[in-house]
């Protein structure tokens, strides 16, 4: 069979898939199959090659941001929308950006890809870049224990062939620049001394203690200071100041990672306020505080999938004045073991407490919030009966609504049945 048929098949069953409301790798699972070598070959094709984005917490936005950014500077992107970070995932995203006669209009590509994964996709394609964003404590029963982690991302680091981007707050991130080949550059990305304690690795965060700061390296871009939705960061010594109009404190932290990869992406091309002026454009990804409109009232979704990013989604949540739900499943996509519930203070949430838990687990969660004397008002497992019923009792309140990966996306089909909701294909 040949190559343009087989693409043409793929990207046939792509339209019948989503005319079905299907899974987004289903296509790409086909091309895995019917030509292995896709993703690889069309890839190469691009002029100014492969960014990966991988790590623990951030993927999925770090991953928008770096797309906006680059397009604010004049370049055409190819990405994985969906979030779908496996390599099937990306032969689907390509089948639905090609035309038909296989034409992929793009100059690069920006790819999250989970950290297990990443090591199958560098195997086929050596990235021309990689940034690196955290190792932390996430999903032990699919990664294992945390060491296993950086190692996965240092395989990524060791097969990019220009420049790997690593986080030097990190210290398992910033050691992986010993694994990088002798012919590709390192840069990194980082905090000023005084935000430190705000964003803790995960040794610092499990023992509540500062670790004693080492001579870190320059990076390319540190966040400095922030207030409200105004930062400051200080890029190759200089500093500027723009807006960030996303959910949490840490995606402040994201936004400096995006721009030390889109300036070295960039080079001498830079536009440079053309880039802080595209920060303040820049949406959630769905589902990471992507806020929706519920008959008047506001309605954000917090993705939640392990204790630092749980814990850092707590942190940057008001306390006052929210109708609060949590929706926990153990799908794989979620992670089937969900102990590490126990690693989040949930304490912040003892005021006003939780008005409905859901989804397979929520027995465990509410279980959980007990034991930190936060009152739970209901308990439905069920998450279209469960999201319904908070709704209705939410008073006139803001809602928001921490859920994991399935979840999430399960509330977001039946929220779609009511408000307008993004389609992610």
């Amino acid at each position: 069979m040949s190559r343009p048929v087989t693409r043409l098949i793929g990207q046939g069953v792509r339209y019948a898939t989503k005319l079905r409301g299907g899974g987004s790798a289903f296509p790409g699972l086909v091309m895995e199959k019917l030509h292995p070598d896709f993703v690889s070959e069309e890839l190469a094709k691009l002029p100014r090659g492969v960014v990966v984005v991988s790590g623990t917490n951030g993927k999925t936005t770090t991953t928008k941001m770096v797309v906006q950014l680059l397009e604010s500077q004049g370049l055409k992107v190819f990405t994985n929308r969906t979030g779908s970070n496996f390599v099937r995932g990306v032969a689907a995203a390509l089948l639905g950006e090609m035309n038909l006669r296989g034409k992929l209009d793009a100059d690069i590509a920006v790819l999250e890809l989970d950290e297990a994964h990443a090591v199958h996709f560098v195997k086929r394609v050596k990235p021309n870049y990689a940034l690196l964003l955290n190792v932390l404590r996430d999903q032990l029963d699919r990664f294992g224990e945390i060491d296993t982690t950086r190692r996965m991302l240092s395989t990524v680091a060791a097969a990019t062939t220009g420049t790997v981007i690593l986080n030097r707050e990190d210290p398992r991130i910033r050691r992986i620049a010993n694994d990088v080949a002798a012919d590709t550059n390192i840069e990194y990305f980082g905090l000023s001394e005084k935000l430190r304690a705000m964003f803790p690795s995960d040794d610092e965060m499990r023992s509540g203690v500062t670790a004693s700061t080492e001579q870190l390296p320059d990076a390319k871009v540190a966040l400095t200071g922030f207030t409200g939705t105004r930062s400051t960061f200080l890029i190759d010594g200089e500093e500027v100041t723009g807006d960030v109009n996303l959910y949490g404190v840490y995606n402040i932290f994201n936004a400096a990672a995006a721009m030390a990869m889109t300036l070295e992406v960039m080079g001498q091309d830079a536009d440079r306020p053309a880039l802080i002026a595209e920060l303040a454009k820049i949406a959630p990804a769905f589902g990471r505080g992507e806020t929706l409109n519920v008959d008047g009232q506001t309605l954000q979704l917090l993705l939640v999938k392990n204790p630092s990013g749980f814990r850092l989604s707590l942190s940057s949540a008001s306390a006052e004045d929210y109708a609060t739900m949590i929706a926990i499943n153990d799908q794989y996509a979620d992670g089937r073991d969900v102990s590490w519930l126990w690693d989040v203070d949930f304490h912040s949430l003892e005021d006003g407490g939780v008005d409905m838990v859901s989804g397979v687990r929520a027995y465990d969660m509410a279980l959980r919030l007990e034991h930190d004397d936060v009152a739970v008002a209901h308990v439905e497992e069920d998450l279209e009966t469960a999201l319904k019923r908070f709704i209705k009792h939410s008073e006139g309140k803001s809602m928001r609504i921490f859920c994991t990966y399935t979840a999430m996306l399960a509330l977001r089909k039946e929220l779609a049945k009511i408000t307008d909701v993004e389609e992610i294909s």
